[in-house]
């Protein structure tokens, strides 16, 4: 991972983005983490988690009250940031896991939990591989 391209392979730097004036890549959404038991119960086949687009798969809170936009966390020798762009369901999502699903994620509790996931980009370059420990290094701002 680094601070330019994000997860490196990924292709975040060259999709770009609707939320930019000039359609380049939105920085605040550069890795998409979804908690894995999210996903699981969604997919309910691990084969299908890739079709939701989101870069890391971790088994951690990703509640507001846990990792509220500015927090660090620390994944391999690479530091995130989380950002204030909420990560939602979009038309791509409910198309693959259906109509439900994002009404699942999208409730009022499915909003403070965000099960969607969240946003975060590259503050420091390092590598990751899977199984890396995700830790939170910052406390809340």
């Amino acid at each position: 991972m680094n601070e330019t391209e994000g997860l490196i392979g990924n292709n975040w730097a060259s999709r770009g983005s609707s939320k930019t004036a000039d359609g380049s890549a939105h920085p605040e959404m550069q890795i998409n983490i979804i908690n894995c038991r999210v996903i699981d119960l969604i997919t309910q086949d691990k084969d299908d988690w890739k079709i939701a687009g989101d870069q890391l798969f971790v088994d951690f809170n990703l509640n507001k009250d846990n990792v509220p936009p500015g927090t660090k966390i620390a994944v391999g020798a690479a530091v995130l940031e989380v950002t204030s762009m909420p990560h939602t369901g979009c038309k791509k999502f409910a198309a693959r896991f259906g109509v439900d699903a994002v009404k699942f994620i999208s409730s009022p509790k499915g909003r403070q939990w965000q099960l969607r996931g969240i946003n975060a980009q590259v503050i420091k370059t390092g590598t990751i591989q899977v199984g890396d420990r995700l830790s939170k290094i910052s406390p809340n701002p």
